[in-house]
């Protein structure tokens, strides 16, 4: 039976910006913006502080502008965001036409920060083809939370059983199952069965 909601991963499934398990919009960031890219690995991410920012705990201006200022520049926290978002919007097509055609209710569930979530409404246009953008860091839960997934079923009313997420990890479609979603783990391997998973 066809799934009556789909939740839709956005980065690495709506969004084809993930290239062997690494984000590919700073590859030209020291090229671009004169910014080390190595820096920003180191104090954003490697150090953990994505986790909090995913979270809603930190702002990602706030902690841009902390890295900005470790760099010898006069970019500001917007600027460094705004190039940010746009660089990372990198809408999968094919994925998207299955959305766009398949009858059943349609959500994003992402681990994003609150900032980025609006860019992909407003700017990626996604607030046309989905009902609502379940952001981690404006719910303050990420997924694999499983307290992640009950907040969507409760929003939609649609059963566990009825509800489909399509995500590229692995952890995220163990803790929906677990929940008793159907899941589909969504990767350059299984891309091609994903039109059996919509059935």
């Amino acid at each position: 039976m066809a799934p009556e909601l789909i939740v839709w991963d956005f980065d690495g499934v709506l969004n084809r910006n993930i290239v062997d398990g690494r984000f590919i919009w700073a590859d030209d960031l020291e090229a671009n913006l004169g910014l080390n890219l190595e820096s920003l690995q180191d104090y954003i991410f490697k150090s953990g502080r994505i986790r909090s920012v995913i979270r809603g705990e930190e702002e990602l201006v706030d902690v841009s502008a902390e890295w900005l200022a470790t760099q010898d520049t006069d970019i500001t926290p917007e600027a460094f965001m705004a190039y940010w978002f746009a660089k990372d919007a990198r809408p999968d097509a094919e994925v998207i036409a299955h959305l766009k055609t398949h009858p059943a209710r349609h959500v994003i569930g992402t681990n994003n920060p609150a900032s980025r979530a609006a860019y992909i409404k407003d700017e990626m246009g996604f607030s046309a083809l989905v009902e609502h953008v379940f952001a981690s860091g404006r719910l303050k839960l990420a997924k694999p939370d499983p307290a992640y997934f009950q907040t969507i079923t409760e929003w939609s009313g649609i059963a566990p059983e009825h509800t489909l997420l399509v995500d590229d990890n692995a952890p995220n479609c163990e803790a929906a199952s677990a929940l008793g979603w159907r899941a589909f783990h969504f990767t350059d391997a299984t891309r091609h069965h994903l039109p059996q998973a919509l059935t």
